[in-house]
């Protein structure tokens, strides 16, 4: 069963999701280096709130372009203007719906959802817009809350590593546990072959 949470006052989300304090249990930096980024890739920040990791996607790939999804406007809105505050040429924000990433199809290289997948209600639906969004060679990269993790939804809205990987192969991509290890998390990777 899906989280259902509202995010819209992205001014107030910003003091929680851009928290330096984040850092200590979210380790952005292993999650981007997990992605095995290429300068010039195209990557989707899926459900990216006010931009935690979008700017640093952007600066891992300056050559490319990241673009920041999310189904609140307000966020939208927030994410455009953190980017043009912020100087990221390379971001482009754009509305999502629950059931629909927005994407292209096979217009992306590497795909981020941080924090987002329980949320989603209709995820085998939503795995194939993801998976549908990819070029070949592309990858999924999903990371949620570990059941004994000291921060995120409540404990009934934790998905299992092993259900995510299933919802990623019912889209025909390749899945499995990643090899990094987070403090209370973990990332299930999608390859499309």
């Amino acid at each position: 069963m899906a989280m259902v949470h509202r995010f819209e006052d992205a001014e107030a989300w910003a003091k929680v999701f851009d928290d330096p304090a984040r850092d200590a249990w979210q380790h952005p930096d292993e999650v981007v280096a997990a992605l095995g980024l290429a300068p010039t890739m195209t990557v989707a920040d899926v459900g990216a709130g006010t931009g935690y990791f979008t700017v640093r996607l952007a600066r891992a790939v300056p050559g490319g372009q990241v673009i920041a999804t999310d189904i609140e406007p307000d966020m939208v809105r927030y994410l455009t203007e953190r980017a043009q505050r912020e100087h990221l040429g390379n971001v482009r924000a754009v509305q999502a719906t629950g059931d629909d990433p927005r994407l292209d199809p096979g217009s992306v290289d590497r795909i981020l959802g941080v924090d987002v997948w329980h949320h989603i209600a209709d995820r085998a639906r939503y795995a194939k817009g993801l998976a549908a969004a990819l070029r070949p060679g592309g990858q999924v990269a999903i990371v949620d809350f570990t059941q004994e993790a000291t921060h995120g939804p409540p404990r009934p809205h934790r998905l299992a590593p092993e259900v995510i990987v299933a919802d990623l192969q019912s889209a025909g991509l390749e899945a499995s546990l990643s090899a990094t290890r987070l403090p209370d998390q973990f990332i299930v990777i999608g390859t499309r072959r």
